[in-house]
C-alpha cells in the first residue's frame, strides 16, 4: 500500500496534470487576439495550418473623414467551416464591437457557406491612410485543431480625408477596385468597384503574360459602387490579372482561377 505521503503527493499530481489539461482545453475558448500580421506573428497556429483554401475578405468604405465611424464586415469561406472565428487589428483609430460582443473572435457558425463578422471601425483625428488587418480560422469542431484551417485577409487600406464643410461623410466617393470574391474562383467570381464621377470605364482581365482575356466593362456608368460577374469557364486554370481604367484612374488586382 502507499503511504501517506506518496498518496498525497500522488493526488497533488493528478490535480495538477488535470488543471493544466483544464487550461488548455478552456484556456482560448474565447479566442485570441494578437494574431494579425499587424502583430507580426505566426498567425493562428494553434487552429491548424495556414491554408489558401481558407478566404478572410474585409470589406467597407474606402474613404472616411476623421473621426468618422464607417460599418465594416470580416467574411470567411473555404476550409472545414464547422464554425469560424476572427482576429481584427488597425494599424490607427478604434475597432467597435463585433456582432455586438465585447469578443472579436468569437466562433460563429456559417450561412450560405460562409461566416460574416460586422463591426464598426472609426477613424483617428489626423487624415491620412491606415491599414485593417484580420485573420480568420475555419475549424472542424472537433475539439482539436487536426484539421482546422486559418489564413490571413489581404489588408484594407483606408484613406482619412477632410470632409467638405456641408458634406457628409457618407457622399465621400473614391476610386476603388475590391479583390473579387471568391478568390480563388471556378469558374465564376463577382467584381466590385466603386468610382468616384461619371465618365467611360473600361474593366479588362489580362494573363500574366499582358494579353487580353476578356472585356467585362467599357460603357460610360454613374458615380458610386458597381458589380460584375466574370465567368471563366472557358479559360485555363492561372493567375490573372483584371483592371479598371476611366476618368484618369487606373488601378489592377490578381485573381486566381482553380479548376
Amino acid at each position: 500500500m502507499l503511504s501517506k505521503l506518496k498518496r498525497s503527493t500522488l493526488l497533488n499530481t493528478l490535480m495538477g496534470v488535470m488543471f493544466i489539461s483544464t487550461f488548455f482545453i478552456l484556456g482560448h475558448s474565447a479566442g485570441m487576439t494578437g494574431r494579425t500580421k499587424k502583430s507580426g506573428t505566426d498567425g493562428c497556429s494553434c487552429h491548424g495550418s495556414q491554408s489558401a483554401a481558407v478566404t478572410v475578405l474585409i470589406e467597407g468604405p474606402a474613404t472616411l473623414g476623421p473621426g468618422k465611424t464607417g460599418d465594416y464586415t470580416i467574411t470567411i469561406s473555404g476550409g472545414p467551416l464547422v464554425k469560424a472565428g476572427t482576429d481584427i487589428a488597425a494599424s490607427a483609430g478604434t475597432l467597435g464591437k463585433v456582432d455586438n460582443s465585447l469578443q472579436l473572435t468569437a466562433p460563429k457558425s456559417p450561412a450560405n457557406s460562409k461566416v460574416t463578422f460586422a463591426f464598426k471601425y472609426t477613424a483617428p483625428a489626423t487624415t491620412g491612410q491606415v491599414t485593417l488587418f484580420a485573420n480568420g480560422n475555419s475549424v472542424n469542431n472537433s475539439g482539436s485543431s487536426a484539421g482546422d484551417q486559418w489564413n490571413f485577409a489581404t489588408n484594407k487600406i483606408v484613406d482619412v480625408t477632410t470632409v467638405g464643410v456641408g458634406q457628409d461623410n457618407a457622399d465621400i466617393i473614391s476610386f476603388q477596385l475590391e479583390q473579387n470574391y471568391p478568390n480563388p474562383f471556378n469558374p465564376a467570381t463577382k467584381i466590385k468597384f466603386t468610382v468616384p464621377s461619371q465618365g467611360n470605364y473600361t474593366l479588362n482581365v489580362f494573363n500574366l503574360s499582358g494579353e487580353e482575356i476578356a472585356t467585362l466593362l467599357n460603357k460610360e456608368i454613374s458615380p458610386g459602387a458597381h458589380e460584375v460577374v466574370f465567368n471563366a469557364a472557358q479559360i485555363p486554370s492561372g493567375v490573372y490579372l483584371y483592371k479598371l481604367t476611366g476618368n484618369g484612374y487606373s488601378v489592377s488586382k490578381k485573381m486566381v482561377l482553380t479548376k
